[in-house]
């Protein structure tokens, strides 16, 4: 940042301390955080590209859900406790961990357990099919309807619903049963989409200058958020950091992930593979991220639909949605996109957990379940060092 925009930055925190602003949009959640200077270098640009529209047009929900207790205030704080005795032992905010755990072939790994375990105990699993009605009836979930991949229909009786389907395709799905108002919050639901590029490549221009010691030198870095408003990417994921068991040859290949926002059926969404290859190359030079000339040996494209649920447009209206579904007895929405809202991975496990448990217990309120990541003290604090295991990863 160099001393003048340091200073520049540290005079804005302190008159954002002195005056805070409404806080009736993203924007303004950020500014009273972290000041105007540091807002319009590492939020601005990077939030426009996410949601694909200004943080002046986006709840504060979404901040206050994602960064909660986050603040210059407390980074200071988290660097001055590192230098106490028992800092490792120290209360930190969830945003900085600095150690956790990751499955050692990663995520996908915990769910093809489960489902092993599923089936394991008698369950079955119905693979390659969508759910395209919900079957109603008295106010409970009797039954739902799906197709097939060979485009054959089946339709299967329901003791329970849980699920983690978007809200919009969900009320969609049970069809007449759903009052016009109500379909029109769902309908208005926005949603970003998601397209992650992976890379091989034989080395990174960057290079690790700390005391975290990497396989070949790598930067020790798990993900680099790209804030230039001139870069189309959004995020860079090492996955070699992320776990070495991944890469099949970690010591002398790295395999990288980046990653683009984009609505499904947008110029972006449609491009062909071969030209998403040639789009992230051109700016992982243009960022120093790898060297002109440098071959990429090997890519893939995934296009992940309605991965981000937003906070805008009918998103004001979710309680309304909430109080309807909750009318049906026998169903449970549970994940990030069965209840929209942007949970990460142990949030979005701990609403399914919350179901079962008042499944079991008979437990007819679903407060707890809707309630999951929505208590300050619920998920803005971890036990930094708590957490153990083979495989730790320094970030």
């Amino acid at each position: 940042m160099g001393l003048v925009q340091t200073v520049k930055a540290g005079c804005s925190y302190l008159a954002s301390c002195v005056k805070s602003l409404p806080e009736d949009s993203l924007e303004n959640f950020y500014i009273n955080r972290f000041g105007r200077v540091l807002y319009s270098m590492f939020f601005q640009s990077y939030t426009q590209k996410l949601w694909g529209r200004s943080p002046k047009d986006i709840s504060p929900d979404w901040g206050a859900q994602r960064v909660k207790g986050l603040s210059i205030r407390a980074l200071l704080k988290d660097c001055l406790s590192k230098m106490l005795p028992h800092g490792k032992n120290r209360d930190v905010e969830t945003s900085l961990i600095e150690e956790f755990l990751y499955p050692k072939y990663g995520p996908g790994q915990l769910w093809e357990l489960a489902a092993a375990e599923i089936v394991e105990r008698g369950g079955k699993i119905v693979r390659g099919a969508g759910v395209d009605e919900i079957l109603c009836r008295d106010n409970m979930v009797c039954g739902v309807g799906f197709v097939r991949g060979d485009k054959s229909r089946e339709k299967l009786g329901a003791d329970i619903l849980l699920s983690s389907m978007p809200l919009t395709d969900l009320l969609d799905s049970m069809g007449k049963t759903v009052p016009e108002h109500i379909k029109t919050v769902a309908r208005g639901l926005p949603y970003r989409d998601f397209v992650t590029v992976g890379v091989l490549v034989e080395e990174l221009a960057l290079r690790n200058n700390t005391r975290i010691p990497t396989l070949n030198r790598l930067v020790p870095d798990c993900w680099i958020y790209v804030q230039d408003a001139g870069i189309k990417m959004g995020r860079i994921q090492i996955f070699n950091n992320w776990s070495p068991y991944m890469v099949s040859d970690a010591e002398h290949k790295v395999w990288i992930g980046l990653e683009y926002f984009c609505d499904e059926g947008d110029p972006y969404w449609n491009l062909p593979d071969d030209q998403w290859a040639g789009l992230a190359s051109k700016e992982l030079v243009q960022m120093g991220v790898l060297e002109s000339g440098k071959a990429v040996l090997d890519f893939h494209v995934e296009k992940v639909k309605k991965a981000y649920p937003a906070y805008f447009d009918t998103y004001k209206d979710i309680p309304t949605l909430r109080t309807w579904l909750d009318g049906f007895e026998n169903l449970y929405c549970i994940g990030r996109n069965g209840q929209h809202r942007y949970n990460n991975m142990d949030h979005s496990m701990a609403t399914a957990m919350e179901a079962v448990a008042n499944i079991i217990s008979g437990k007819k309120t679903k407060e707890n379940v809707w309630g999951v990541n929505t208590e300050k003290e619920y998920h803005e604090q971890g036990r930094s060092g708590a957490l153990s295991g083979e495989y730790k990863m320094n970030t």
